[in-house]
């Protein structure tokens, strides 16, 4: 049983450490994923290897377990920060949204001055025209199926300097110290799936945008992985936080922090509905 409870507890232990090395492969950003699960499921076979005398397993499964899980606690309940200038909404809207009044009215209530939005169908493009008369500046851009990013504001827009991408929309606006970009990213699931191309192809558009960018969106990844830092630094953005637990779609004890919102400063989070989405919306207080 001894030697049972120190292999279980050294397998576990690999995709925890696996999770660090999207640099290196892009299905370790996959592992990143689940790494909050993966930490507490390590913690309790090295727990059950301690007890079974398993001391050297259990140990380095305990410490690795502390390593890969006390920054996630920070992440989600650590200080809140500070938010002021600008406020967006972000949601992934779903493609077959069927609460379109009630995304409009929370929108309405929470006088954003830029929405960005994902899966923006055709059907749910009707949002938009709802919400014209307070965030006349729009832009829309093509993607998947599903439908495609978008940005709304207020702000006046800088003529010609609107951008689309895969699965990016994007345009620089006069913001209330200069020209700053407003970005709207949904990225494809992560590997297997295309996700790191895709950064790779985004990247070179994102580090041409002179000036700050405020970025949000639906990157189908966690905010400490290998891609969200590379977009990260391609932005000179900071992760708003705390982290929030966004979508919904597999169980109501899996949810997972998969939307994110970035500016220069940073910024202050809080949860919207679900309104229709499986996704809940973010609602930031950013920091210029």
């Amino acid at each position: 049983m001894r030697r049972l409870a120190a292999a279980l507890t050294l397998l576990s232990a690999l995709p925890v450490l696996g999770g660090y090395l999207g640099g290196l492969h892009p299905m370790g950003d996959s592992l990143a994923v689940f790494r909050a699960q993966g930490a507490v499921l390590l913690a309790l076979l090295s727990l059950g290897a301690l007890v079974l005398r398993a001391a050297t397993a259990g140990r380095l499964g305990l410490l690795l377990a502390a390593v890969a899980g006390l920054p996630l606690l920070w992440a989600y309940w650590g200080p809140e920060p500070a938010g002021a200038g600008l406020r967006l909404y972000q949601k992934n809207m779903l493609f077959r949204n069927g609460d379109l009044a009630g995304l409009e009215a929370d929108i309405r209530a929470a006088s954003p001055d830029v929405l960005t939005l994902q899966e923006v169908s055709e059907p749910n493009r009707a949002l938009l025209q709802a919400v014209a008369d307070v965030l006349p500046h729009q832009l829309g851009c093509p993607f998947a199926a599903v439908g495609g990013p978008a940005v709304a504001t207020r702000l006046t827009p800088v003529p010609g300097r609107g951008v689309c991408g895969p699965g990016l929309a994007a345009m620089q606006v006069q913001g209330p110290g200069g020209p700053l970009w407003l970005v709207s990213v949904h990225l494809h699931g992560p590997w297997p799936q295309g996700q790191a191309a895709q950064v790779a192809d985004l990247v070179p558009l994102l580090r041409a945008m002179d000036g700050p960018v405020l970025m949000a969106g639906d990157f189908n990844m966690v905010g400490w992985s290998h891609a969200l830092a590379t977009l990260r630094a391609a932005t000179r953005t900071v992760e708003s936080g705390p982290a929030q637990d966004t979508y919904t779609g597999f169980a109501p004890w899996l949810v997972l922090p998969i939307d994110h919102v970035m500016s220069p400063g940073g910024g202050r989070l809080e949860l919207r509905p679900g309104l229709g989405s499986d996704h809940l919306g973010l609602l930031a207080d950013l920091a210029l």
